[in-house]
């Protein structure tokens, strides 16, 4: 069997025997990917195999209920849905030092430590039990993988971007480091997955999957084919050995994870650190995962000590706001079951320029153009000649229209330069009409208020327009 390689474009499944910018058929750039081509030899023949061999029925298989490996944060347990899964392969992408290193190489201590303390009690409890002896490498054991699985200690850190001695001065500033945690600074994918199966770890880390390369190509680590090639050789390694697997991702400058789409659709779990530089809070965010709710998000504040879980993050959010300001009013935001309370801010000054600038942060553009439009109607004012900033204070990114309602009290409070009543917490989508619309988890969201204070409550289940939730808010009577 010969094995060649070549370019495919991805568009229109072209061919060619060397890299091209701009594929000849379909005139697309950047499309042709390197992939491998395996060419039997002229005597080979193909056999059929045998369908009892390979088919296998779904109402045979056994349902199997999976243990889940605790990584030591309870915020990073919620966003996998509970821990993780043996097998099952994470990518995590974000913005350069946003804490992604440091938050696995915390991840992959704690797990450790707990795996010798929960090693340690079995071995004493495990009297006249088959394994003669527990090793770091080896596990002597007649039994299947998931005994040998139990007593997995070691975590395996491949880092492709930084020495031994880079990652052990992080080590060092987060806490004492483990006896069994390994480092391996490679960047062949073949001698990372020898490695692996050789030392069976509990976890496996990629510290990137950008830095991998497989000899079986000609091109550069980080380009398209070797990102795809790579990913799918460490996809077969984890179901095959029951090894989970953290994949560490680049973002381009928009944000998205860097490579082709293959790599997202490879993995169970896609994983989105989110943060401002100018902040200490980290929001670790799910886009995809086959083992929990894609709404989950976790807070982290990033420390000297390394990334500390945030228990209570409503309260962490609401702790430098000014009381009875204009401009301010505090939303509950939802993120999967958890509701989360935060403060929307807007700020109003005349425009300098003839075209009145409008700045997001932390909200969706486009949707606080539509709020921005309805209260201009709803509430009568002119805002022509001026320039509105909204701001989610804190650094919390909200995706849900629920806060909606809460960004048009503080436009309108901004404006007239009057703060909305004491004690408010408003959640509302807001419609082209001036409607206020129902969201979900109202029970949620009002009880995480109250048990931080809040105790009134603009919603649409009050009011049924915006005019009416403008009029009550800033100080005229309930007329619902």
């Amino acid at each position: 069997m010969r094995v060649l390689s070549e370019f495919i474009c991805q568009q229109c499944g072209y061919k060619s025997p060397q890299f091209l910018g701009k594929c000849p058929e379909c005139g697309e750039w950047n499309s042709l990917v390197e992939s491998i081509d395996s060419t039997e030899t002229p005597n080979s023949k193909f056999q059929a195999p045998n369908l009892g061999e390979v088919l296998i029925k779904l109402s045979d298989v056994k349902s199997q209920k999976f243990a889940r490996i605790p990584t030591g944060f309870l915020e990073f347990d919620r966003v996998l849905g509970g821990g993780i899964v043996a097998g099952s392969i994470v990518l995590i992408s974000g913005d350069p030092g946003i804490g992604k290193s440091t938050l696995l190489l915390e991840t992959a201590m704690k797990i450790v430590e707990v795996s010798n303390a929960e090693n340690v009690s079995t071995s004493r409890n495990a009297k006249g039990s088959k394994v003669s002896k527990v090793d770091d490498r080896k596990v002597k054991t007649s039994d299947t993988f998931d005994t040998r699985d139990t007593f997995r200690t070691s975590v395996l850190y491949v880092s492709g971007e930084e020495s031994a001695q880079q990652v052990k001065i992080r080590a060092d500033r987060i806490g004492k480091i483990p006896n069994n945690l390994y480092i391996l600074p490679e960047t062949d994918v073949d001698v990372v997955v020898g490695v692996s199966e050789k030392l069976s770890p509990k976890l496996m880390i990629i510290d990137s999957i950008q830095t991998l390369f497989s000899t079986r190509l000609s091109g550069s680590a980080g380009s398209v084919g070797q990102l795809r090639e790579c990913s799918q050789i460490l996809q077969r390694h984890a179901k095959r050995t029951n090894t989970p697997v953290f994949i560490v991702g680049h973002v381009t400058k928009e944000g998205s994870i860097a490579g082709p789409k293959v790599l997202e659709h490879l993995v169970d779990a896609v994983l989105n650190l989110e943060g401002d530089e100018m902040h200490a809070f980290r929001i670790l965010r799910s886009n995809k995962n086959r083992f929990g709710s894609t709404f989950e998000v976790g807070v982290f504040e990033m420390q000297d000590v390394g990334m500390v879980e945030v228990a209570n993050p409503s309260q962490i959010f609401l702790a430098q706001r000014i009381a009875k300001k204009a401009g301010s009013v505090v939303t509950s935001t939802v993120a999967g079951g958890r509701p989360i309370l935060a403060e929307v801010q807007a700020l109003a000054t005349p425009t300098i320029f003839g075209i009145p600038a409008r700045r997001v942060t932390g909200l969706d553009f486009s949707r606080m153009q539509v709020v921005i439009a309805a209260v201009s109607r709803a509430a009568k004012l002119a805002m022509g000649n001026l320039d509105i900033y909204l701001n989610v204070a804190g650094g919390l990114k909200i995706t849900e229209p629920a806060c909606d309602l809460a960004a048009a009290l503080a436009i309108v409070s901004a404006v007239d330069q009057k703060p909305v009543r004491d004690g408010i917490c408003a959640f509302g989508e807001v419609g082209l009409l001036g409607e206020l619309r129902s969201v979900g988890n109202v029970k949620n969201r009002i009880a995480e208020a109250k048990r931080l204070g809040f105790s009134d409550f603009v919603t649409s289940e009050k009011f049924k327009t915006l005019e009416e939730a403008v009029s009550y808010a800033l100080g005229g009577t309930n007329e619902a």
